[in-house]
């Protein structure tokens, strides 16, 4: 088996815009792409490029340019080859492009195979607690009422994105606490907010409300920080989601004793080989490896796919609002009524993929 050719279709993302928040990153229309990998036995693969941050357009150039001459004319099946060949030459294109080629390769493995990913990455189990994981929101009050509207569907657990000042931080989780009691597990994830003095007081603070993990208090690079926070703290410290380095970079944090828990997940890692990696890295040093919403519905299905292949992720991160993560398929991954998610059941990735919504939206084709 070959692959023949890969394609990226570009098509339009129209997102309505939200009220009552403040402009973001995320607000916006979007170009996002579908990958479409061809074989010369009729197996195709897909993912998806782009997301609500960041459009496929920004993206596509480098992966047709650059990435598509390694992947043609290779088997798809030598998924661990082409994924370091593409690795190499990491410097010279975004790590989401990495993941679109090797997530739509576990896509034709899969379906090759006749069993869904998770087979063949190794299943642990059928389902997973899933959390609710914030935007922002204007006052400690909205946290707190969003924190117990998922509490009374069924969901288990909750992570806030504060404002990123140390004082309102503190009283964004305080109320957060107040409102659950001991009814719903709570996490913190200050997106790289806070300095050495900043993060080790929202980390006492949360420490003592029984939050599960703090998560990225401080800058992504800061190692140094991250040794002197930790051992200050009990609260389980959750970081590298955007550490230099992809899964290479992992082995100086557990080395250095830098985080209680790492973090990634297909589209910064670079896709599901990479991801699965550092999984089991930190399998071996008994640690967490939570894994990072995919920032659109193919990404996340293949993070759940790894999720439902290794031992040491304990959550699924449902990013809010749902209209930032959840576009182009005709089956979206649903939360059931007692929290959890659940391990895909068809060949291959299992993404219904809404291709006349695609067709209605194209742009152009690359390829």
């Amino acid at each position: 088996m070959k692959i023949t050719d890969l394609t990226v279709t570009l098509f339009h993302w129209k997102r309505p815009r939200p009220r009552g928040q403040r402009p973001s990153a995320f607000d916006g229309d979007r170009q996002m792409g579908l990958v479409t990998v061809r074989t010369d036995q009729g197996v195709v693969g897909h993912s998806f490029l782009g997301g609500p941050r960041q459009g496929a357009d920004e993206l596509v150039g480098p992966l047709i340019r650059l990435l598509k001459p390694i992947v043609v004319g290779r088997n798809p099946l030598d998924i661990g080859a082409i994924w370091a060949d593409c690795w190499k030459h990491n410097r010279l294109y975004n790590a989401r492009a990495i993941c679109a080629v090797d997530v739509a390769l576990w896509d034709i493995a899969g379906k090759v195979a006749g069993l869904p990913v998770h087979r063949l990455l190794g299943t642990t189990r059928y389902s997973v607690p899933a959390y609710a994981s914030s935007s922002y929101i204007a006052t400690p009050a909205g946290y707190a009422e969003e924190a117990v509207s998922f509490l009374e569907q069924g969901w288990t657990a909750y992570k806030t994105h504060p404002h990123g000042v140390p004082g309102e931080d503190i009283a964004i989780v305080t109320a957060m606490r107040k409102a659950v009691g001991d009814r719903m597990v709570l996490m913190l994830d200050s997106m790289w907010a806070y300095d050495y003095e900043g993060a080790l007081k929202v980390g006492r603070a949360a420490e003592e409300l029984d939050y599960r993990w703090y998560e990225d208090p401080l800058a992504e690079d800061d190692i140094y920080n991250y040794v002197k926070l930790k051992q200050y703290l009990r609260i389980p410290i959750l970081a590298t989601e955007y550490a230099p380095g992809g899964l290479y970079g992992m082995s100086e944090w557990i080395r250095q004793r830098a985080t209680d828990m790492i973090r990634g997940d297909v589209a910064v890692k670079g896709g599901i080989t990479p991801m699965v990696k550092m999984c089991h890295l930190a399998e071996a040093f008994r640690m967490k490896c939570e894994i990072h919403h995919g920032g659109n519905s193919i990404n996340n299905l293949a993070n759940l796919h790894v999720t439902m292949a290794v031992p040491n992720c304990d959550f699924f991160e449902v990013l809010l609002p749902h209209r930032d993560n959840k576009f182009a398929l005709l089956e979206e991954i649903e939360v059931d009524g007692k929290g959890l998610v659940h391990a895909p059941e068809k060949p291959g990735l299992g993404a219904e993929i809404d291709f006349d919504l695609i067709k209605k939206g194209t742009i152009q084709v690359l390829g």
